[in-house]
């Protein structure tokens, strides 16, 4: 298994394109099951520096119409990851864990995950300085946790809270 460090990158402008031609490949294989589809995380948000891993989320009307779709999903290189820890997602990644190039959430659509991913993404393309203190933070965590992944993810869980909670005030989706 390949294990990749915590690396940040400068914001590419192929991230969007990137994005697009997965969304087509996962549309083919959902059709009308998908209520809703978006480009989530840092490679969603022009400018911001980021691990380059395309986040992108699906909205179902319920989960359980997920288990018809996983074997087409790992046929267009989607592999299923079973999180017990997380009841209210299914997670595909596309490439090996730890150096994934895709990463596919799916969400109830209009549930609170698939809202706060909104909320978090469309307060940072709109607030430069909470974009900024975003990098630097990222950038900081990358290098105290170059190897550990889940510590990183773990120690940007206060900030990424903290700008839903404003956003919740000031941005509507």
């Amino acid at each position: 298994m390949l294990e990749r460090n915590v690396v940040i990158v400068p914001y590419r402008s192929d991230w969007s394109a990137q994005y697009e031609k997965a969304s087509e490949e996962v549309k083919e294989v959902f059709g009308s099951a998908i209520l809703g589809m978006e480009h989530i995380g840092s490679t969603s948000v022009k400018g911001l520096s980021a691990k380059p891993i395309i986040d992108f989320m699906v909205g179902v009307h319920d989960l359980s119409v997920v288990n018809p779709f996983i074997e087409p999903l790992r046929d267009i290189r989607f592999e299923h990851v079973f999180h017990p820890e997380l009841p209210n997602r299914r997670f595909f990644r596309r490439g090996e864990r730890g150096a994934g190039t895709h990463h596919l959430h799916i969400y109830t659509f209009g549930s609170d995950e698939w809202n706060q991913n909104l909320l978090f993404r469309n307060y940072l393309r709109a607030n430069s300085d909470a974009l900024k203190r975003y990098e630097q933070l990222k950038k900081q965590l990358a290098d105290q946790y170059p190897q550990d992944r889940a510590a990183y993810t773990k120690a940007k869980h206060p900030f990424i809270t903290e700008i839903i909670e404003m956003a919740k005030t000031s941005i509507s989706f």
